[in-house]
């Protein structure tokens, strides 16, 4: 089997929940060895553990910039500099501007914004070094419809992760490094399954012309390619995942 990434160093965080879990995979099956970033220490631990010895869990929260410091220090010990750094994390609100409360909104954009922020500032260094690198930001369809059923705090952190994936595009291009997100809607996760009740959905799929949610291994998919080392010469881009619901 082809390993067109071996022994390239990933982090992935959300890894512990379904999207995160589905490019965890792909990336071992590309040879990265990755680390597994969640704050769900248990889970984190045992899917490592099943995964296989290219895979190590690190537990932390990411919106903290101090755990996040200490976490990639961590992570370098173990594995490396990092050459792919995928900010997965995230968290979903749906209540709307007048019923957000400035708890929610800080809690939603450190978990959904300040992480990736971090992370990557964290990892630039050796990436502007080794002249490689690879950051791949989960973006959103919120970013560019308000929120469909998204809540206001949600969407305009999926917002941000599109301007930050552009500025670091921009700054990182001459060294070899590439930013791009990926703006899926309506993945098959507990987003979809627990947090949206059943006529929520079936609105959703008369509305996708595709008639149905995306896999995350569709979603792991495009994590791969714009992981891959052809993958060089696209940077600064949001590839669209969402059955053609929106289409610009």
């Amino acid at each position: 089997m082809s390993e067109p990434l071996k022994d390239k160093v990933a982090i992935v965080t959300g890894a512990a929940g379904t999207m995160g879990l589905a490019a965890v995979k792909v990336l071992l099956e590309d040879g990265c060895k990755v680390a597994l970033v969640d704050v769900n220490e248990k889970r984190t631990a045992e899917l490592a553990t099943a995964l296989g010895p290219r895979a190590l869990p690190f537990a932390f929260d990411i919106s903290d910039a101090a755990a996040v410091q200490a976490g990639h220090a961590a992570i370098e010990r173990a594995l490396g500099p990092v050459d792919i750094l995928l900010n997965n994390a995230g968290v979903l609100s749906n209540n709307k501007a007048e019923a957000t409360s400035p708890a929610e909104w800080r809690h939603v954009l450190g978990a959904n914004l300040d992480g990736a922020f971090y992370l990557a500032q964290c990892v630039v260094p050796a990436m502007k070094a080794q002249r490689f690198g690879r950051i791949i930001n989960t973006c959103s369809l919120a970013a560019k419809t308000g929120g469909l059923t998204a809540g206001t705090a949600y969407s305009v952190s999926k917002g941000a992760m599109t301007s930050l994936t552009f500025s670091l595009a921009r700054e990182l291009a001459p060294f070899g490094v590439t930013a791009n997100g990926i703006s899926p809607a309506y993945v098959k996760t507990p987003m979809i399954t627990e947090q949206l009740d059943e006529e929520q959905r079936q609105k959703l799929l008369r509305d996708i012309p595709v008639g149905r949610f995306c896999e995350p291994e569709e979603f792991a998919h495009v994590v791969r390619f714009l992981a891959s080392p052809l993958a060089g010469f696209i940077t600064g881009e949001i590839v669209d995942l969402n059955g053609g619901l929106l289409m610009d």
